[in-house]
């Protein structure tokens, strides 16, 4: 309730930059407590909720808390400073944290994790979506249409598939612009688009082949290289032969191994989910190569049966999504396997026993995990805000204290006098509920009659419409407040509210809190919940009052330089404050903004040139002649 100054706006924007940093770490704080003692991933993100820093621990607990605990070097701190929240992903063991943290940061590339966020992307094959369709390897998948197959190991692995691809069952591999038969069609890789044109039917065999081959059926491809190989052989071709060989022998050693990889272990996704209180958590591993590549996770309230919904959730995972189908699905054993199978076409079980069962059981596992921290999350958000304001009753020996009204008063120097009034219901601010307040009827800065208005105003009206009454009400101020609130509620409007004062001290800080009855100011433990609260209350309304004072103050200075202008009377200032809505704009506008208004142009020059008369000393000619200069140009020629 000080005079509004600069030195208060800029007091205020650091009270408010320190209490959005204190609440951050607050939240921090929280899920520290939350951690488990054991191995995994953490993802430290900023206010954007981007991925900024991944890392592994074998004790999650330790590691994470060590990040705001004690000094570090100036690339940690930096990090630190940029940390809004952070998540964790258990695993089995601290080989699968490493393994999952590379593949965490080749997903998401970090900035802070300089030396890994470059790493290559699992590779995929791709057949290309166009009239003469293409093999290519590529590391992202789109939704343009393509067929993608992988990912593979590495880029070796993937380019040795593509080139045995190429030898047996070719596509295109030419430029399109070929006009004549390329290398590679007289070598037998390029299907010869180049050369003549190939039907769809045509390219739809070979796709065929390929997508049978790329889906573990290597038979058919073996049985033909064997048959190839021996004729080489018969015709004395020793080198084609050899290359034949060659062919076997890759897919023995690298393709069926990757099969049989993949039906044990591997290109599968894991779905693992919680159900408790009307929550579902859903945890969703992506395997590849014998490892999690990617984790997803969702956390959404439940309206039906939760099995329903998390079958529901798969079919929309891949449907939605861009996300490449497995060949298979583990789901645990309530999901609709058969549903889904037909939906997405593709293998859906629930493992029993062996590496599978435990992957699923480790989904779960994760999947509770985020649960449990979401509600206790809840439970210690409801301590700060219900238990807070159920602690405050009881300080002030009232019944309750869940509907709550809070008043603060500005101006300057008697001048521009306002109000504002905050609603607080369980804890929570009711921002649609807050007022405004222009003091009317009183002259000078008298705190006592500015503080009747108001409550006379307020409570008037909620007696008038049968409104709800607050259980409370705290007024920004001491015994000058409280007294001109009771006066008002007691004596005129004949209700029995409770009134209390949220003091300050000697800083402007929350020190206590005065009885409404006793005036007794009342010393709370400041490292309670109750405390904590009202001073969050005491901020809040502070801040909207003197918002509201700037507001009020800037537009009656410019609505009186306007009235000073000969022809502007009270129609035409309204018309240019909303429309201009400041005194720069109008200074630089255009004769046409204000003839579309209806304002005349001899009005117009007039505003024109009081307005930019202060500018006459740093320009020659004036600033306003030239502006009005141009302006009549523009008539002139128009």
């Amino acid at each position: 309730m000080s005079e509004f100054s600069k030195k208060d706006i800029l007091q205020q924007q650091r009270q408010a930059a320190l209490a959005e940093k204190a609440e951050i770490q607050a939240n921090i704080e929280k899920k520290l407590k939350l951690l488990p003692d054991l191995p995994g991933c953490y993802l430290m993100k900023n206010a954007d909720d981007l991925i900024i820093y991944v890392g592994k621990a074998k004790n999650l607990k330790n590691r994470v808390r060590s990040y705001f605990r004690g000094a570090h070097d100036a690339k940690t701190t930096k990090l630190v400073s940029e940390i809004h929240h952070f998540e964790t992903i258990v695993t089995n063991s601290n080989k699968e944290a490493l393994i999952l943290e590379i593949n965490l940061i080749q997903e998401y590339k970090p900035i802070y994790n300089i030396r890994l966020k470059e790493g290559t992307m699992y590779p995929y094959l791709k057949i290309t979506n166009e009239r003469n369709p293409q093999l290519v390897i590529t590391n992202h998948v789109v939704k343009d249409g393509g067929q993608y197959f992988g990912p593979f190991p590495n880029v070796y692995a993937a380019t040795n598939t593509q080139q045995l691809l190429h030898k047996v069952y070719p596509l295109r591999r030419c430029n399109k612009n070929e006009t004549r038969a390329c290398f590679y069609y007289h070598l037998g890789q390029c299907i010869g688009s180049c050369d003549h044109s190939v039907s769809r039917d045509t390219y739809n065999e070979q796709i065929a082949h390929i997508k049978r081959f790329l889906n573990g059926d290597v038979a058919e491809i073996k049985q033909d290289l064997k048959a190839k190989m021996a004729t080489a052989a018969e015709k004395l071709d020793f080198e084609q032969a050899a290359d034949y060989r060659d062919q076997i022998d890759y897919i023995e050693t690298t393709i069926e191994r990757q099969v049989v990889m993949s039906q044990d272990y591997d290109n599968m996704d894991v779905f693992g989910y919680t159900f408790d209180k009307g929550w579902i958590s859903v945890q969703v591993f992506m395997l590849r190569q014998g490892s999690i590549l990617k984790r997803e996770a969702a956390i959404f309230p439940s309206h039906g049966e939760p099995e329903e919904e998390v079958t529901t959730f798969i079919a929309r995972f891949y449907k939605e999504q861009p996300h490449i189908k497995p060949r298979a699905i583990l789901t645990p054993s309530d999901v609709d396997s058969k549903l889904l199978e037909e939906v997405l076409e593709i293998s859906v079980s629930t493992p029993l026993r062996g590496k599978k069962r435990s992957i699923l059981e480790l989904c779960e596992k994760n999947s509770k995990l985020s649960l449990d921290e979401k509600f206790r999350l809840i439970a210690m958000s409801e301590q700060k805000t219900i238990g807070a304001v159920a602690e405050l009753a009881e300080i002030l020996q009232i019944p309750q204290a869940d509907y709550i009204e809070s008043f603060d008063h500005s101006n300057i120097s008697g001048t521009h006098s306002v109000s504002g009034m905050v609603v607080y219901r369980d804890g929570k601010p009711d921002r649609k509920s807050y007022r405004k307040f222009k003091i009317k009827s009183v002259e000078g800065a008298n705190e006592f009659a500015h503080t009747q208005e108001v409550i006379r105003r307020r409570y008037t009206r909620l007696l008038r419409e049968q409104k709800t009454l607050p259980d409370l009400i705290l007024m920004d101020g001491g015994k000058i407040q409280i007294r001109a609130a009771r006066d008002v509620l007691e004596n005129e409007l004949g209700i029995a509210i409770p009134v209390a004062g949220m003091v300050k001290d000697d800083k402007h800080k929350t020190a206590a809190l005065m009885d409404g009855y006793s005036e007794a100011v009342l010393e709370i433990d400041h490292r309670s919940q109750a405390f904590h609260f009202i001073q969050r209350v005491q901020d809040e309304v502070h801040r909207y009052a003197i918002s509201y004072h700037r507001q009020v103050r800037s537009k009656t200075q410019f609505g009186s330089k306007l009235d000073e202008i000969e022809g502007v009377g009270p129609k035409t200032r309204n018309k240019l404050l909303k429309h201009f809505k400041s005194i720069a704009r109008i200074k630089t506008a255009d004769l046409e903004e204000f003839r579309k208004l209806g304002i005349p142009g001899p009005t117009a020059e007039r505003i024109l040139s009081v307005l930019n008369e202060g500018d006459n000393d740093r320009e020659t000619p004036s600033k306003a002649e030239g502006i009005l200069a141009n302006h009549v140009n523009k008539l002139t020629s128009d």
